[in-house]
């Protein structure tokens, strides 16, 4: 699936690294779980992607979130995954991510196997997940007025 046109847009403020980096984490999701959405939000401080086989947030198995010095790849119900190879940061009830400075040194074969343990866990709490989407979307669902981005200012 093709990213939404304006994700690179979202994306531009940030370092070219930091762009790079948030692609191939990007591609390295839609790669694996390919009938997945992904669910893209232009936050105050970060721009954000949830992938889910739903257009639902509450549906989502990861995320990635965007921030000026590196990207957390997070798993919206971390806090849940039994198969953990890789330490998650995190204290909240569900959330849990860890931080990404550069895709070499991103666990894929670890994270690989907790992507499909947490796609397991979507599944289990909704049914109809189960169902393959064989039309996948780059949705974006929020775009935040005021930002903060990567110059430190806030911009509109």
């Amino acid at each position: 699936m093709k990213p939404n046109p304006q994700l690179k847009k979202f994306i531009e403020p940030y370092d070219e690294k930091i762009q790079n980096l948030t692609m191939e984490l990007r591609n390295f999701v839609t790669d694996l779980v390919p009938e997945s959405n992904e669910l893209i939000w232009d936050n105050y401080n970060a721009v954000a992607m949830a992938y889910s086989k739903s257009e639902k947030l509450k549906d989502a198995f990861c995320h990635i979130a965007v921030y000026s010095a590196h990207v957390n790849f997070g798993f919206n119900r971390g806090a849940e995954l039994t198969k953990e190879t890789v330490k998650l940061n995190g204290k909240g009830k569900l959330i849990r991510h860890i931080f990404v400075k550069g895709f070499q040194s991103f666990p894929k074969n670890e994270i690989q196997s907790m992507i499909w343990e947490a796609v397991e866990i979507s599944e289990k709490l909704n049914n109809e997940l189960t169902e393959k989407n064989s039309q996948p979307k780059s949705i974006v669902l929020s775009i935040s007025e005021k930002k903060i981005r990567p110059n430190g200012k806030a911009s509109r």
